[in-house]
C-alpha cells in the first residue's frame, strides 16, 4: 500500500502541472508539406509531412505521426520538427499534427483524441498519395501528445462523425516520449487510492465524460502494437507509465521503457540540455524502428 500511496502523490502532483499547460499560438514547423486533414466549423487543422529525399508516391515507406504536448491546452506541432527531419533523412515519411486544444478552441480532452484519430485515418486513407505503407504507420508524441498517441491504439471511442470509420486509426507501432498514461482512477490501483484520486479532480472540467474512459492505463491489457517509451526518472508521470508497461507486457504486448537518471518531464526536447537527451532518445527510437525492420541499420 505504501508504494501505491507514493504513486498517488506523484500522479496528483503531475496533474497539477499538466492542468496548467501553455497558451501560446501554434508554431508552424519549418519545411514539410502542409495538408488540411480535418475541418471543424471554421477551424482548419493542418498536418505537416516531411518526406525523404527524392521520395515518390509510388513507394511504400513506413510513416510516423507525431502529436505535440502541452497539457491538451496548448503546444505546437513544431515541437517534433527535429524528429520529423531526422526520420525523413533516414527514409521514413514523418508527420507532425496540429489538433484542437483548450486555450485556442476550448477543446476537451476527448476532442483532442478525436482529432488524433482523424489524423491517423487521414494518413492511412491517403497512403497511396503519400507514398506510405498503410500497414507501417506509427503513432508518436510527447506528454499529452503521448497520451493521444497511446489512445489511438487502445481506446475505441472518440471518433469524429466526419471520419470514415472503415479506415482504422490504430498505429502499427508506438513511440512515446514521457506520455501521460494514467490520468484518472484505475482498476490497477487499490480502491483507497482511487477514492483519493477521485477527490483530487486535478483535471476537473477538462473532459466531456469520465476521465477513466480516456486514461490509457485502464486499457493497458488490450492487444497493442510494439511500443517504446522514454522517461526521466524524476518525471512524476513515470509512476503510472511503469504500471502501464507492467500490465501491458503481462498481457503479451511488446512494451518497453527506456529511462534516464535524474531527468525531469520534457527532457527529450531538441532545445533541452543542448540536445543531449534528444540525441540519446532519437538513437533508441532509431534502434526500435530498425528492430521492426522499418529502417535500415545506420
Amino acid at each position: 500500500m505504501q508504494n501505491f500511496l507514493s504513486i498517488f502523490l506523484l500522479l496528483t502532483l503531475s496533474m497539477d502541472s499538466m492542468a496548467q499547460g501553455a497558451q501560446e499560438n501554434a508554431q508552424t514547423p519549418e519545411g514539410g508539406d502542409t495538408h488540411i486533414y480535418k475541418t471543424v466549423g471554421n477551424v482548419k487543422l493542418p498536418l505537416y509531412v516531411f518526406n525523404p529525399a527524392n521520395h515518390s508516391n509510388t513507394e511504400k515507406v513506413p510513416a510516423i505521426v507525431f502529436f505535440h504536448g502541452g497539457s491538451w491546452n496548448g503546444g505546437s506541432p513544431a515541437k517534433f520538427e527535429p524528429h520529423c527531419k531526422y526520420l525523413a533523412e533516414r527514409g521514413m515519411v514523418a508527420i507532425t499534427v496540429e489538433y484542437r486544444v483548450k486555450s485556442r478552441q476550448n477543446a476537451k480532452i476527448e476532442d483532442c483524441i478525436e482529432d488524433a484519430k482523424s489524423a491517423m485515418r487521414w494518413v492511412r486513407a491517403n497512403a497511396g498519395k503519400l507514398g506510405v505503407d498503410p500497414n507501417r504507420i506509427a503513432s508518436g508524441g510527447g506528454s499529452a501528445g503521448g497520451h493521444l498517441a497511446a489512445c489511438v491504439a487502445v481506446i475505441d471511442d472518440c471518433n469524429a462523425k466526419s471520419d470514415n470509420l472503415k479506415v482504422s486509426p490504430q498505429p502499427n507501432a508506438m513511440v512515446l516520449f514521457n506520455p501521460a498514461l494514467a490520468i484518472a482512477a484505475s482498476k490497477h490501483f487499490p480502491e483507497a487510492i482511487n477514492r483519493r484520486m477521485d477527490r483530487s479532480k486535478k483535471l476537473s472540467g477538462r473532459s466531456h465524460g469520465p476521465l477513466e474512459e480516456i486514461s490509457p492505463l485502464n486499457f493497458a491489457e488490450r492487444k497493442q502494437p510494439p511500443c517504446i517509451m522514454f522517461f526521466g526518472t524524476a518525471d512524476n508521470l513515470k509512476a503510472g507509465a511503469d504500471i502501464f508497461v507492467n500490465v501491458s507486457t503481462k498481457a503479451g504486448n511488446d512494451c518497453k521503457m527506456v529511462s534516464y537518471q535524474g531527468q525531469n518531464h520534457g527532457f527529450f526536447g531538441y532545445d533541452r540540455s543542448g540536445g543531449k537527451y534528444y540525441k540519446l532518445t532519437v538513437e533508441e527510437m532509431d534502434k526500435f524502428l530498425v528492430k521492426l525492420d522499418w529502417l535500415k541499420k545506420s
